[in-house]
C-alpha cells in the first residue's frame, strides 16, 4: 500500500503533514524534516501501547535523535490528569529537555491529548509529534491541535490549542485494537459523515462489511476520509469559534452520559448514544425522516455501538451538560442535522427536549 501525505494549514500557511501508511517503515523519512539530530526526544505512551510498539518506534527515533527517553504511564482515562502531566514534567527536567527538544505521543487519544498539553505548557511550548494508535485518535483527536486533561470528573476541562509538527498514521496498528476500541472509533467515523459528507456516510453504509473485517484498503479509506473532513473544519476554524463546534455533534449529551456513567462506557459508545439522541431531536424538529434515524441506528448497531442506554439519571446528565465547556453564556450549543451530511448549531434546545431525547435513549 502506497504512502500518502496531506497538509493541514493554519492561517492559510502549511502547519503540519499527515502521513497515511500501513507500517512504520516510512517513519524515519517522516521525521527527517524536523531536524532531530542533536535533539532529545521523549516518547510518551501508556502501559498497554508500550508493550506493542514502543521498542519498534524507539529504534527508529534513536537513528534520528541524539538522545531518546520514554515516559510510560498507566493506561486508562483515569490517568489523563494533571498529576500525570506533573510526573512527565519531572521526567523532562531530569533529562535536561530544552525548548528545541521534542515530545512524541505514541498511543490513543488519552496519550495524545496529555502529551500535547504537556508540550504546550512545558517551557511555554516545545514541539510535539503524534503517532496515533487507535481508530478514534487517527480519525479525530490527533488532528486539529486540541490538547487537554480531565479535572476531577470534568472531561478535558484544562487544555490548550497547540498544533503538532507531524501526525504519522499507520493503519496496520488497528489490527491490534480490541473490538470495543475499534467500535469506539467507528462512532467518530460515522459522526463525520453525519455532519459533513453524505457521500462519505453512504460509502460507509455500502462498505461496512470490509470495514468491520478491518481490510486495510477499507481502513485507509475511512481514516483518510475522516481526516479530510476534520482538516477542512479545523482549517476554517482552528480555535472553535464557529464551524468547528459542529464536530461536537453527539458530544453534548454523549460527554454528560460518559461522566454520569463514570467512564464505564467508551467515548465512542457515549458519542453513539449522543448522536442517536441528536438525530432523534432532528427528526422531532422535522429536519430528518424517521427512516433516516432507523438507518443510522442500524449502522451504529452493526459496529456494536449502543443506540439505547439503560439506567440513565436524567437530572444528573442535564446538570453535567450545564457544566460542559461547550456552554455559551449559559446557553447550550446543541448540534443538530438539517440533513445527513449537513449539521448546524442550535441554541434553542430546551431541558424538556433533552429529557425526551434521554427517555428515547432509555427505551421509555
Amino acid at each position: 500500500m502506497s504512502t500518502e501525505t496531506i497538509t493541514v494549514h493554519k492561517d492559510q500557511q502549511p502547519a503540519y503533514p499527515l502521513w497515511f501508511t500501513d507500517s512504520f517503515e516510512e517513519l524515519e523519512q517522516a521525521l527527517a524534516p524536523l531536524s532531530l539530530s542533536g535533539r532529545r526526544v521523549c516518547i510518551v505512551t501508556d502501559s498497554h501501547v508500550a508493550g506493542l510498539y514502543l521498542e519498534q518506534v524507539e529504534q527508529i527515533v534513536r537513528i534520528c535523535a541524539s538522545h531518546t527517553v520514554s515516559y510510560v504511564f498507566p493506561a486508562g482515562e483515569e490517568h489523563k490528569t494533571l498529576d500525570t502531566v506533573r510526573n512527565l514534567y519531572e521526567c523532562l527536567i531530569r533529562h535536561s529537555f530544552d525548548r528545541k527538544d521534542v515530545l512524541l505521543a505514541l498511543g490513543g487519544g488519552v496519550v495524545g491529548d496529555l502529551t500535547g498539553f504537556a508540550a504546550a505548557t512545558f517551557l511555554r511550548g516545545i514541539r510535539f509529534l503524534q503517532i496515533p494508535t487507535t481508530l478514534l485518535s487517527q480519525v479525530d483527536s490527533s488532528i486539529g491541535g486540541k490538547t487537554g486533561v480531565d479535572f476531577d470528573a470534568y472531561k478535558n476541562m484544562v487544555g490548550a490549542f497547540y498544533m503538532p509538527k507531524l501526525v504519522y498514521i499507520n493503519v496496520s496498528v488497528l489490527q491490534t485494537l480490541s473490538a470495543e476500541q475499534f467500535s469506539s472509533g467507528m462512532g467518530e467515523v460515522i459522526k463525520h459523515g453525519c455532519i459533513q459528507s453524505a457521500d462519505y456516510y453512504h460509502w460507509i453504509l455500502e462498505h461496512k462489511e470490509e470495514v468491520r473485517r478491518r481490510e486495510r484498503p477499507a481502513l485507509m479509506e475511512i481514516v483518510k476520509g475522516s481526516c479530510l473532513i476534520k482538516r477542512a473544519v479545523v482549517e476554517e476554524d482552528p480555535t472553535e469559534q464557529g464551524i468547528r463546534a459542529l464536530l461536537n455533534f453527539g458530544h453534548t449529551l454523549g460527554h454528560a452520559i460518559e461522566k454520569e456513567k463514570q467512564f464505564a462506557m467508551s467515548h465512542g459508545a457515549c458519542v453513539s448514544a449522543g448522536c442517536t439522541a441528536a438525530v432523534w431531536l432532528s427528526v422531532k424538529r422535522g429536519n430528518l425522516l424517521p427512516k433516516e434515524l432507523k438507518e443510522l441506528e442500524e449502522l451504529l448497531s452493526y459496529f456494536d455501538l449502543p443506540t439505547r442506554v439503560s439506567d440513565l439519571q436524567t437530572e444528573d446528565i442535564l446538570a453535567a451538560v450545564r457544566h460542559d465547556k461547550k456552554m455559551d453564556s449559559g446557553v447550550i450549543r446543541f448540534i443538530l442535522l438539517k440533513a445527513i451530511g449537513e449539521a448546524y448549531m442550535d441554541r434553542t434546545v430546551t431541558d424538556g427536549e433533552m429529557r425526551e431525547a434521554l427517555s428515547y435513549l432509555a427505551g421509555l
